[in-house]
């Protein structure tokens, strides 16, 4: 297995792994395919293996205002047949390595379980506009003490 940067070329294969680890939604897909036709600042992997997309990460940016103050990961997908196997883990840990993503503070809204492995902790601050009681919301090197909400990309308002 190889994890590559999404390159224009790998896009349509990372559209075909989310509509395939994904089935009863669009979102994932449509979400993806708006912020690179729009230009938003995406960082970007995809785990190939056989040439074939079966993991894939994306960061996008996370907003105090209209100032960026880190990045939201989302989503994480993982083909359901390469599922149970570490392959998300792996592409989180490669992720998280990675210099453009070391350094910001992150944010995930997901299961707490899962993501705590990796470092992320309860956040209380900011506060989730799609977790209002940020049960599931959580990040890594998170200075804020302020209470705000945090903003996304105009592109997570698209629905489901």
């Amino acid at each position: 297995m190889k994890i590559r940067k999404v390159s224009p070329e790998l896009q349509p294969k990372a559209a075909a792994l989310l509509r395939n680890a994904f089935p009863r939604s669009n979102y994932e897909v449509r979400l993806m395919e708006n912020l690179h036709k729009n230009g938003r600042e995406v960082h970007e992997w995809v785990c190939l293996h056989v040439n074939k997309a079966v993991a894939y990460i994306a960061f996008s940016r996370a907003y105090n205002g209209v100032e960026v103050c880190g990045l939201h990961l989302a989503p994480l997908a993982v083909k359901p047949e390469f599922q149970r196997q570490g392959i998300g883990s792996e592409l989180l840990r490669f992720a998280l390595r990675q210099e453009v993503i070391q350094t910001m503070t992150l944010f995930v809204l997901g299961n707490p379980e899962f993501y705590k492995k990796f470092g992320f902790k309860p956040c209380t601050n900011p506060i989730c506009p799609f977790d209002k009681k940020n049960r599931h919301f959580l990040s890594i090197r998170n200075p804020e003490v302020a209470r705000f909400t945090v903003g996304y990309e105009p592109e997570f308002n698209i629905g489901a």
